[in-house]
């Protein structure tokens, strides 16, 4: 089950970027990729020095 939602997301995921390239947005959709690949890296720094306090 687990493969197939992986599938799943990352179809989404390519068709959201032939999407974008057909409009001409795939400039916003990279640096909105990037901006939210390092706000999930922090907050999954914050989370494990969080967890290793308890």
């Amino acid at each position: 089950m687990n493969g197939f939602r992986s599938f799943l997301y990352a179809l989404a995921k390519l068709l959201g970027d032939i999407n974008a390239i057909a409009k001409g947005r795939i400039g916003r959709r990279i640096g909105r990729r990037i901006a939210g690949k390092g706000t999930g890296r922090l907050l999954g720094e914050d989370l494990s020095l969080t967890a290793g306090e308890l």
